[in-house]
């Protein structure tokens, strides 16, 4: 666990700074405190110069004791120059304040938590001591929140540097202790104990006490004693309203001892890494909600209708800008169709991600109704209005069929979707470009177009194409030829993989290319052959049932699926009866043959059917009791203008 940390702000390591042989040498820091200069090995100490005649410029030279953490037989001199008339103390105290000024912004550096912790190290091995463990709270409270009991500190970190001759030369280097003084990883802070008294009282306290050496004998562990001689100081580090942790200083015997002004060090270092620890656990909790709000906005995984295959990906704007307005959905709907949707509300923050889920919400429940596209953009564009004023979304929604093999599109205000033939060539379609969602009063068009078997469909938001460096055109044609790119090394006839085509198109951004979120949303259309589908109308009457059955039977002939006549024909017969009963008007039958055997009875009665437990007189009442237990799937939804019950068979190959 054990790093290579430097000493504080501003200084080099020991073997690559050349010694200085002309600079005068004065008084160094006194013990206790390193100066912010550089520490540098010089020649052994001479006596001092005769002092200067009156009026000379010459300043006044003294031999350079050890800085602290620095000392002993080995250690080299450090050279400080000192103007006229400046006084030890006053001295004394100008190094205090400088070290102090650059161990704190070494520490104020760190973002995260680990980055705090090694800041505070690395400022003060080895310029304020030799060792130092940091121990915090664990679990670390957040906020305002109750701490967890018991109070556990555990050991988060330890340092230790020693100085070692260099193998090509006579210089000491600054080498990581392999061996840093053990200490218990975990610490139970009982209440009542000296521990709990000296963290308590919030001030750094000397560890020769006897109150300290209790508290250090139950931190470190009865198993890991403190070596002789060593000095200590306990420093707690109390956050914005509690304890979170104890930093525990070490020098050596043979370095200068702690003095007095050093409590007040230790004072600030611990408290601004504890407010900065505070800061970066909170920071932690808010990157925790919005990565958590951004998985709950958006799909955790794409369905798997027939017909088709998907691939997205998202991007956020930044790491510090988790949450955004895109989004991106697809949605299966009845006769084996599905939504295709790609949105992009203005702004990326919390309030654009929260008008987002809501506007993904209402499409979910807009595309439940069976809504045409430009319906579905007319009540998002009334919901948005609801939201309030300033909320502004652009939106492509798009459904395609497998079985017509057609896709129908709306747009508002949104950049026209690619589509990637098989023969390689990427097509800009030509959609109405609609007022984006939230103006209010514009009415939205759909086209309908060709989405022929093999082609990729390439539904995106803004930020892929437009930035800075580009507008939103120059981006568009730079994603069309990036696809017919990708398309060429599969060869004709081969479309690319899907995977790796979302992969290839976010390679297309340069570092100066993520200014906003980036939505991407692809569709593979595989469509269902003409033979491979069945559709019959049946009049509401008696006889339906009878006559679906023999459809049915000829149809599975067709397919080589006779093994599945029986079961296929009992659940025909269920759901074509319960529809009948409730039809007035023609009632639709259709078997769809893919991967699985889907069957789809259609009526013009909204109430949707409920599978319900039948009690032994009912003459009725189990037939969806059949279905359930038969079918591999099954399920029922709402249209404008009735219901669908549909339920899928596995098929044997």
């Amino acid at each position: 666990m054990t790093e290579h940390p430097t000493s504080h702000e501003g200084r080099q390591p020991l073997a690559d700074r050349p010694q200085e042989q002309t600079r005068p040498r004065q008084e160094a820091a006194p013990a206790g405190l390193p100066s912010d200069i550089p520490a540098q090995p010089s020649a052994p100490a001479q006596a001092p110069e005769p002092p200067a005649a009156a009026g000379a410029a010459a300043p006044q030279t003294a031999p350079a004791p050890p800085p602290s953490g620095l000392s002993g037989p080995s250690a080299p001199a450090v050279a400080v120059s000192v103007s006229p008339g400046t006084t030890p103390a006053g001295r004394r105290e100008g190094d205090r304040l400088r070290f102090v000024g650059a161990a704190t912004r070494r520490i104020a550096r760190g973002l995260d938590l680990d980055e705090i912790v090694l800041g505070l190290c690395r400022a003060t091995v080895p310029a304020f001591s030799d060792e130092i463990l940091v121990y915090l709270r664990d679990p670390l409270p957040v906020g305002d929140e109750r701490p967890v009991a018991p109070f556990v500190l555990r050991l988060r970190r330890t340092d230790r540097l020693r100085l070692t001759p260099d193998l090509e030369g006579d210089e000491l280097v600054l080498v990581p202790d392999p061996d840093p003084t053990p200490a218990a990883e975990l610490c139970e802070v009982r209440s009542g104990s000296a521990l709990a008294e000296v963290l308590r009282g919030v001030r750094p306290v000397f560890g020769d006490s006897a109150a300290a050496r209790t508290a250090l004998g139950e931190l470190l562990g009865a198993d890991h004693p403190l070596p002789r001689g060593l000095r200590a100081i306990l420093a707690p580090l109390r956050g914005r309203r509690r304890v979170i942790g104890a930093a525990v200083l070490l020098r050596r015997a043979e370095q200068p001892a702690f003095e007095p002004d050093d409590l007040l060090v230790a004072a600030q270092l611990a408290t601004h890494t504890a407010l900065g620890i505070d800061k970066a656990v909170l920071y932690g909790r808010e990157a925790y909600i919005a990565d958590e709000l951004q998985r709950t906005m958006l799909p955790d995984s794409l369905p798997q209708p027939t017909g088709v295959k998907l691939a997205s990906r998202y991007l956020p704007a930044a790491e510090t800008a988790r949450v955004g307005g895109d989004w991106y959905d697809a949605i299966p709907l009845p006769g084996s169709r599905v939504a295709l949707v790609v949105g992009d509300v203005m702004g990326h923050s919390m309030t654009s991600a929260a008008i987002m889920g809501q506007l993904r919400t209402t499409a979910q429940t807009l595309a439940g109704l069976d809504l045409p596209p430009q319906e579905v953009l007319h009540h998002l564009d009334e919901q948005a209005q609801r939201l309030g004023q300033d909320r502004m979304a652009t939106c492509m929604y798009a459904v395609y069929d497998p079985v017509s093999h057609r896709i129908t599109v709306a747009n508002a205000g949104h950049p026209p979707p690619i589509l990637l033939h098989l023969d390689g060539r990427a097509e800009v379609l030509r959609v109405p470009a609609g007022a984006p969602i939230g103006v209010g009063g514009v009415d939205f068009e759909a086209v309908e177009l060709d989405a022929p078997a093999g082609a990729t469909l390439l539904l995106y938001t803004d930020g892929l194409v437009e930035s800075r460096l580009r507008d939103v055109w120059t981006g568009i044609e730079q994603l069309r030829e990036r696809l017919a790119a990708a398309a060429q090394l599969t060869g004709p006839d081969h479309a690319p993989p899907l995977e790796a085509l979302c992969d290839d198109v976010l390679d297309m951004l340069g570092p100066g290319d993520r200014d906003d979120d980036i939505a991407l949303l692809a569709a593979r259309f595989d469509g269902i052959a003409p033979s491979d589908v069945a559709y019959w109308f049946l009049e509401p009457e008696d006889a339906a049932p009878g006559r679906a059955r023999r459809l049915a039977r000829r149809a599975l002939a067709r397919w080589d699926l006779e093994e599945l006549t029986d079961s296929v024909e009992l659940l025909i017969s269920e759901v074509v009866t319960n529809a009948v009963r409730y039809a007035e008007r023609p009632v639709t039958l259709r078997l769809l043959k893919t991967d699985v055997l889907r069957c789809e009875v259609g009526d013009d009665s909204p109430q949707l059917p409920r599978q319900r437990r039948a009690r032994e007189t009912d003459e009725g009442g189990r037939g969806l009791f059949l279905v359930n237990r038969l079918a591999r799937r099954w399920g029922a939804t709402r249209l404008s203008g009735g219901k669908v019950v549909w339920f899928e068979l596995a098929t044997r190959v």
